[in-house]
Parts: structure tokens; C-alpha cells; sequence
């Protein structure tokens, strides 16, 4: 088989973002896939937070994007999910990255997929679809997590079976993850479901908590949300953040920030 090299894509210096190598690329399909770069030395964020990066446009100016950070506030590398848009002004040239590439890094992060933005809880749930998974990889791998709740519980609404990224790593709950596994074994849940193919669970979000599904065990507690004892954090397409949000503000949830905790959180700035 023939290799096809090709040297390693620079970027031109921008003194509004820095600039990281690219570490490694997994392609999960032809719609996803995921990448890692180097973390800089004054990189600092909480797990839940995002970032823009990106890439030079026309004129090598940055194009660049809002993208949740995968990995957990300790890592040593920082980790994307990303889907791939053919004629995406930004995707159509970042799922073409390869190792020792070079994108675009802005410096500070924010983001309200934080637990610094709940209220004291028993049983916290992150509710995702598509690449809204990204920021539920980093908490889910952050020590502290586990120590704000009793139970993680995360569920993964995807449209074919083959969009479930990270489904092994997350079935096994964390297994050989050294600093969560422990603690993942007993308190963390992982609940995907699939829309358009046949799988074990199918169905989106909305309907697993009207028919019960997202509270059979081993998830334990009250067979509903209840304001008293869950948080919600919201990740992923428009139509899932507004139908949950309205739902769960009329269960008595409120929505926090970082300004405010509150029962429930939800990342405005997402785009996927």
C-alpha cells in the first residue's frame, strides 16, 4: 500500500489566539470524528467548559468556532468532538487535520455546562445529543463530579448506531480511567439510545423520561425529575434544549449560571 505523506500544516502567528499541534485524529464515521492538541502551559479551564478554535480563512484570517473541551480539567492534552459538514466553512477544512498540524486556540474558555452553575443535588443528568456529548466526556472523567453527586447519569441520543462515539469507553464505565474508575463503577450510568436504526434502546430523550426507560435501574431514586434531589445539564440540538428546558421549568426547575446555581444548565453557545 501506498503511503501519502504530506509536511505538517503551519498557521500563520495571530496575536488574538494561540496556536497548538495537533496530537491525533479518530474518524468514528463519514460524519464524525474526534482530535486532540496540545495543551498550552497557561491553558486553564473548568470540565464543561468550551473554546474557540479554528483554522486560517480567506486572507488568513482565523475562522473560528465555539467547540466543547472532551477531556476532563486535568488532562494533559486538550480533546474535541467535532461533526464534519462538507461545505462547512470551518469543518469542510478541520476534518482534513492530521498529526503535527497546527490549529487556532483562544485563550480564555467559559461555558455553564459547570458544576459550579448547580444547586447541591443527589443524582445529576446529562442529557445529550449528537457531538452534545463532548463537554458530558470531560465531567464525566473529573474526579470532583463524583463528589458533588451520588449519581452520574448520561444519556446519548444519536440518529445511527454508529454515531455513539466512545460507546466502549463508556459502557465499561471508565474502566482503566485511573483516576474516575473507581468511583464510576458505583455512580456512573451510561444510557444511549438511537433514533433511526435498531438497538437495544431506541427513541429520543423525551420519550425514555415519559415512559419511565431513563429511570429503571440501575439508576435509583424517584421514577421522575424532581427539583428536590436532580440536576440537568442540556447539550445538543436546538429542539432537545427548548422542549427539555419548558418541560423541566414546569416541574419546577430552575435554570442557573455562573452567576446564579440553579436545578438546570444548558450551553447556549453549542452549535451541532
Amino acid at each position: 500500500m501506498t503511503m501519502h505523506t504530506r509536511p505538517p500544516a503551519l498557521i500563520p502567528e495571530h496575536s488574538n489566539f494561540m496556536s497548538s499541534k495537533v496530537l491525533w485524529v479518530k474518524h468514528w464515521n463519514d460524519h464524525l470524528f474526534s482530535f486532540a492538541i496540545e495543551r498550552p502551559a497557561s491553558f486553564r479551564f473548568r470540565s464543561g467548559e468550551f473554546v474557540m478554535i479554528g483554522l486560517p480563512g480567506d486572507n488568513d484570517k482565523p475562522l473560528m468556532r465555539a467547540y466543547s473541551i472532551a477531556s476532563p480539567a486535568w488532562a494533559e492534552e486538550i480533546e474535541f468532538l467535532s461533526i464534519k459538514v462538507p461545505d462547512g466553512p470551518l469543518t469542510s477544512k478541520l476534518q482534513q487535520i492530521r498529526a503535527d498540524d497546527q490549529v487556532y486556540l483562544a485563550r480564555k474558555p467559559t461555558g455553564t455546562l459547570v458544576a459550579d452553575a448547580l444547586l447541591p443535588g443527589k443524582r445529576l443528568f446529562l442529557l445529550s445529543t449528537g457531538t452534545g456529548l463532548a463537554p458530558f466526556l470531560s465531567l464525566i472523567r473529573d474526579p470532583d463530579i463524583y463528589e458533588a453527586f451520588n449519581q452520574v447519569v448520561l444519556v446519548h441520543c444519536v440518529r445511527r448506531v454508529s454515531d455513539l462515539a466512545y460507546h466502549d469507553e463508556l459502557t465499561a464505565q471508565l474502566a482503566g480511567d485511573p483516576l474516575v474508575q473507581d468511583q464510576a463503577l458505583l455512580q456512573f450510568h451510561y444510557i444511549p439510545t438511537v433514533t433511526r436504526e435498531p438497538f437495544r434502546t431506541t427513541g429520543r430523550i423525551g420519550q425514555l423520561v415519559e415512559n419511565g426507560w431513563l429511570f429503571r435501574a440501575p439508576v435509583a431514586g424517584h421514577p421522575e425529575l424532581n427539583p428536590e434531589t436532580d440536576r440537568v445539564m442540556l447539550c445538543g440540538s436546538t429542539a432537545m434544549i427548548k422542549d427539555f428546558g419548558e418541560m423541566l421549568e414546569g416541574k419546577g426547575f430552575e435554570e442557573g449560571s455562573n452567576a446564579k446555581p440553579g436545578h438546570f444548565v444548558i450551553e447556549r453557545a453549542f452549535v451541532g
